[in-house]
């Protein structure tokens, strides 16, 4: 039953991380700007952000893996950006919810040394 709940863990960790994805994009296209803003920043901020992931925090294949206390800030702001960028789309509910989610996540694959 435990190794369910750690498999969940880990898969909700992965949906959270697409999340913050489709969150930047979300943002992008709907900020109050020209249409050539809107479109630059709903593509570009995902790519920024998932580059930035790929480089400092993916699991197998970061360039500059982060430890310790540098990727717990790194993750804060990572995933803080994802919920901002909900509640910036003036979803607070759905950005209160994210950052809730992730919180929880968090301190589970603390406790269960998944990090």
């Amino acid at each position: 039953m435990l190794a369910v709940a750690k498999g969940a863990n880990l898969a909700l960790m992965f949906f959270l991380e697409l999340g913050v994805l489709v969150a930047v994009g979300y943002w992008g296209f709907t900020l109050s700007a020209p249409l050539a803003v809107r479109i630059l920043a709903g593509l570009g901020a995902p790519v920024a952000f998932g580059t930035l992931w790929g480089l400092f925090a993916a699991a197998n294949g970061a360039r500059f893996k982060l430890h310790g206390l540098a990727r717990a800030v790194f993750e804060i702001a990572w995933f803080g950006g994802g919920a901002a960028a909900l509640v910036a789309s003036g979803l607070v509910t759905s950005g209160v919810v994210f950052a809730g989610l992730y919180i929880v996540n968090g301190i589970l694959r603390l406790v269960w040394h998944q990090v």
